[in-house]
Order: C-alpha cells, then structure tokens, then sequence
C-alpha cells in the first residue's frame, strides 16, 4: 500500500501546478483559497449544463426563455470591471479589502439558488399564478447567483495574485483553473445521479443543496487568508474608475487583447445551452449521457489546462497558448457539426472533449497574460476588465444562440431553406458554424500580440517575469 501511495504521490507531484506552494502562500493555504473556484464551477454546470437540459426537457420551457435566463447574469457582468477596481482600494472597518466582497457575493448566490427551483416551477406552469410570477422570480435567481459568482470569482484571483509571489503566479493560475474544472466534474457527476429519476422535488433538494455546498465551501476558502490592515491612501487609490481605466486601457495593448477574449469567448460559450439538447434531440442520448458533457468537457479542459501551464513554464508565449486553443476549438465543432449526418455518438463525444481542451489553454493563456500585465495597484482592475470582457462576451453568446437555433430551426423545418435543410439539426448546425467564425476571428485578433517584440511600456510590465516568455 506504501509503495502504491508513494507512486500516486510521484505522479501528483509532476503536475504544472504541484508546487505552486510557496513560503508567502504555503499549499494547503492555497488549496483552500482555491475552494472558491470549486464554487464556481459548480454553479456554471448547475445552471448551464443541468438546468438548461432539464428546463428544455423536463419542464417544456422554450429554448429562447432558457437562453434569455442563463443570459441575465450579463446584467451585472460588466461590473466585474468596477468591482475589481473597488477592490483594490477599499479600506473596511475590519482592515480588509478583498474579503468583504467575496463574503457579499457568497450572500448573493446563496439568496438566488434558495429560491431558484420554486422560481422555475413556476417558471415552466406549474401553477395557477399568472406566466409574470415565474419568469420575474427565475429573472431575480438568475440575477443573484450570476451576480456573486462574478463578484466571488473576480475578487478571488485578486487576492490570490495579492496572496502569491510573482514567479509562482502561472502556476497558481493553473491550479485555480483545475479547482474550477474539478468543481464541474464531480458537481456534474453528483447532479446526473441526483436527478437520475426527476421529480420537481428532487430538483428542490439538489439546488438548495448546491447553496448551503456554496455558502460552506467559500466561508472555509476565506478563512485567514486576507490579512487585516489599514490600506495607506496612495494616489493610486485617490484615482477615480475612469481615469484608471483609461490608463489600464491604453498601455500593453490591452484593448485588443480584451477584444480577442471577448470573440474566443463567444466562440466556445455558443453551444453552452445546446450540447445537451443536441445530444438528447438529435442524436437521443439519455439525460445521464447528455449531463456527462459536462464532465467530459471537465476533462478535456483538465488536460488543455495540464498542457498550457507546461508550455508557459518552459517560457511560452500565453498568447500563442490562447491562439492554439481558438484553433483547436475550430475542429473541435467540426466533429460536432459531423456528428449528426453521421449518427455517431463517438464523434461527438470526441468534439465534446476538444472544446474542453481548446477552452482551457484559450482561458489560461488569456488570464496568465492579464495577470502578467497587471500593474501592482490595479490587479483587481485588470482581472476585472478580463472577466468582465469574458462574462459579457459569454452572455450575449448564450442569449444569441438560443435565438439563432429556434429561428433557424423554425425556418428549416418550415420549408423556407429548402428541402435539403428541412430538418431541426439546422438550427444547430448554424450555431456551430458561426462559432467557428468567432474562433477564427479571435485568432486573427491574437496574433499581433503573440510577436516576440514588445514595446518598452510592456517591457517595463513584465520585468521579473522571464519565465512567461513574451
């Protein structure tokens, strides 16, 4: 049993981020700053990968409601921008800067899942209040929970980036991203078996499971890590939003950096809402195998993720991480679009598992070159700018898909495209097909600031970074 330990253990300890643990941030400190990426992770499968299946499937709500509704949480993402720059210069009574927005936004999420399950019974009408009710209700869930896990996850990289020392800030972005990726697996897999047998009882259990899960795990990642003092009043903090956006704005080519984050997003949020229905409607899997995309998509990302952080060690450029991943979420839904005409479960899943792996060396190499281009004073700033370009980018996606795929569909199935396209696969098919042209895109748009040349402002950024290889 010694040596089968011994031998996991060697294993483990060859992982990118395996000794992302340093004096300043010791390890186990660090994994359970982590946790409330775990959280994270957990609520996008709840919401776009098990709740979006089963509103479509279960509760008969139309797939335009459901898109509009995994959207709404786009309200409040372009705040993740102010939100960041809040948390770099405000001063609690208690001392902290980070932790009183990460406990708020836990609040928020809690609030929105402990109402979120009444509200889609009402929502799919299971009711005699009138159609308003629920769909005010679902709208205010949404809200919530999108609105904290912006605020949880922003803050949270922001003091993790305060937390870690600059030359082990790759790998800690590595293992924050494989916390996320580990929450979408096993909430994936506890959700497919929870609501194996459905019942709107079961459904009731398993949410607000998922808000005392969130509550708990986010209360023990806070726990002693922010330490308490009183913030000196710098210029940096006397600088008003907009003036400090503008200075983040124009310096390292930040705009066309958040630009190619925003079309890359897009490009793999799309089929966010539709590879499940896809999977049951079109090629009839069972719910257990559709929810299993999730975790497939876990998996893929896990291994993109395990790749992109070797390469950035050895001194890679993340920009060109970020480009390769765009590229390979263009073949990706190529399998995905052939899937159909070929009835084949196997190419699909196959397609499921390279938009994983695409997905996470574009996020990692995204987030690392945010994070390397950080200044000091605006860390919170920049990493809002990056997750509100991402959030946004990925709302309207979602929002925009589930209108292209019922009006394409209707369409199609009308006879208005021909007798070639009458068939409910178009809808889809047109989805992926502009996804592939937002990837494409974002590589046209990374390109430029994948070149080895930096200007003396970027130089000036990344001095005592070597080991990111711009």
């Amino acid at each position: 049993m010694n040596s089968v330990t011994a031998a996991i253990m060697g294993q483990l300890s060859r992982l990118p981020f395996a000794d992302a643990g340093t004096a300043e941030l010791p390890m186990g400190r660090l994994l359970r700053l982590s946790l409330f990426q775990v959280t994270v992770g957990m609520a996008a499968t709840l919401m776009i990968g098990t709740l979006n299946r089963v509103m479509i499937v279960e509760l008969g709500v139309p797939s335009w409601i459901v898109a509009l509704m995994l959207a709404i949480p786009l309200l409040s993402a372009p705040l993740r921008t102010v939100i960041g720059f809040r948390s770099d210069s405000h001063r609690s009574v208690l001392g902290w800067r980070r932790a009183p927005f990460i406990w708020f936004g836990t609040l928020s999420q809690f609030g929105g899942f402990a109402i979120m399950p009444f509200a889609l019974v009402l929502l799919s009408g299971d009711t005699t209040a009138p159609m308003w009710v629920g769909q005010a209700a679902a709208a205010l869930a949404f809200l919530l929970v999108g609105g904290g896990l912006h605020t949880v996850q922003t803050v949270g990289l922001a003091l993790a980036t305060d937390l870690a020392p600059e030359h082990a800030r790759p790998k800690v972005v590595a293992l924050l991203c494989a916390a996320m990726l580990l929450g979408m697996a096993v909430s994936a897999f506890v959700f497919g078996l929870a609501l194996r047998n459905f019942s709107e009882i079961r459904l009731i259990q398993v949410i607000q499971g998922a808000a005392m899960v969130t509550l708990a795990l986010n209360v023990i990642a806070l726990w002693k890590q922010e330490p308490r003092y009183a913030l000196p009043q710098t210029a940096a903090a006397r600088v008003g939003f907009f003036e400090a956006w503008t200075l983040f704005a124009n310096e390292a080519r930040a705009r066309r950096r958040l630009v190619a984050i925003a079309l890359g997003t897009a490009g793999f949020s799309m089929q966010d809402i539709l590879l499940e229905p896809y999977g049951g409607k079109i090629l009839h899997l069972p719910v257990g195998a559709t929810t299993a995309l999730t975790a497939m998509l876990a998996v893929g990302g896990g291994v993109g993720l395990i790749l992109a952080a070797r390469r950035l060690n050895r001194g890679a450029d993340p920009h060109r991480i970020a480009g390769l991943g765009a590229l390979v979420g263009v073949i990706a839904f190529a399998f995905v679009m052939f899937a159909a005409p070929m009835e084949s479960g196997g190419a699909f899943g196959v397609g499921v598992a390279l938009i994983g792996f695409g997905g996470g060396l574009f996020a990692h190499g995204g987030l690392t070159a945010s994070m390397a281009f950080a200044r000091p004073e605006a860390r919170g700033l920049a990493l809002g700018a990056w997750g509100a370009a991402q959030a946004t980018a990925a709302g309207l996606a979602i929002a925009a898909s589930g209108f292209i795929n019922d009006t394409v569909g209707a369409l199609a199935s009308s006879g208005a495209l021909g007798e070639a396209l009458a068939d409910p696969v178009t809808g889809y098919v047109a989805v992926y097909g502009i996804e592939i042209f937002l990837l494409l895109a974002s590589i046209v748009a990374i390109g430029p600031l994948s070149r080895r040349t930096v200007t003396a402002t970027q130089e000036d950024c990344l001095r005592g970074s070597p080991s990111l290889g711009f």
